[in-house]
């Protein structure tokens, strides 16, 4: 998420191990209540990316309402262009809260990422996109030429987005394995959220979920964890091999 105060952390951390899978998160939004970001291009308050603070909206249906999708777009450059210029190499694109998946802006999602040769996260049907919630309303028809428009490309397509599950309460249990068995899709993105705890940091960002995402922390560092996902009948692939494939054309 460019845009975040702890950007330059990533860029290190990428920066370390060329290896990482570092993609750009597209960011429309700043949801929480009291951590909050704003634009990184700097738009004029009638580009409509802004609240009345100056801060990203809160919620997608207030980006529908308000952002002109030239605004948009030139925001999601600025970010992309921000990631590269810190010297990551960029894997793929996907959006925060599904934002760039809506009707009004996926047309241009699906074009920038074409242009800069990166995939974007987008799945063969709006259903198998589990992030959806923010943009319910979007019908299949909406959707699809969209994903014509990605196929043509020639870029990969997921068949499901599985998203941690924010809702499950304190102390609700953690299965992960039924999760990822949930799905017979052939290509399947995880959109999980792990954060190590403290000191006071995600308990202060997030106080209504933020066990969500150390409860993820705390199952995926096991080894108990990692014996299990070797045992199964799946292949861990990563966003950059998909990058590169798909660069590489047909054959």
């Amino acid at each position: 998420m460019v845009p975040c105060p702890w950007f330059p952390e990533i860029a290190v951390a990428a920066a370390d191990d060329a290896s990482l899978d570092v993609g750009v998160h597209l960011t429309l939004n700043a949801e929480q209540q009291g951590y909050r970001w704003g634009p990184v291009s700097q738009p004029p308050a009638s580009a409509g990316l802004t609240d009345q603070h100056g801060y990203l909206w809160s919620t997608v249906a207030q980006v529908r309402a308000n952002a002109h999708p030239e605004a948009v777009e030139t925001e999601w450059r600025a970010q992309i262009d921000r990631a590269l210029a810190a010297g990551i190499d960029v894997t793929h694109l996907d959006a925060h809260m599904g934002s760039a998946l809506a009707p009004e802006f996926c047309e241009r999602y699906v074009a920038v990422g074409v242009d800069y040769g990166v995939p974007v996260l987008l799945t063969e049907q709006v259903a198998g996109y589990d992030p959806r919630s923010h943009f319910a309303e979007v019908t299949e028809d909406q959707f699809a030429p969209f994903v014509d428009a990605a196929r043509a490309a020639g870029m990969p397509l997921f068949g499901r987005v599985l998203e941690t599950d924010f809702g499950r309460g304190r102390g609700e249990p953690v299965d992960y394995g039924a999760k990822l068995r949930s799905t017979d899709a052939e290509l399947v993105y995880c959109a999980f959220h792990p954060c190590r705890p403290g000191p006071g940091e995600i308990e202060r960002i997030e106080p209504g979920a933020h066990h969500v995402r150390v409860d993820e922390y705390e199952l995926f560092r096991t080894d108990e964890w990692a014996e299990w996902l070797r045992a199964q009948p799946f292949e861990v692939i990563t966003m950059r091999q998909l990058r590169d494939e798909w660069r590489a054309g047909p054959g």
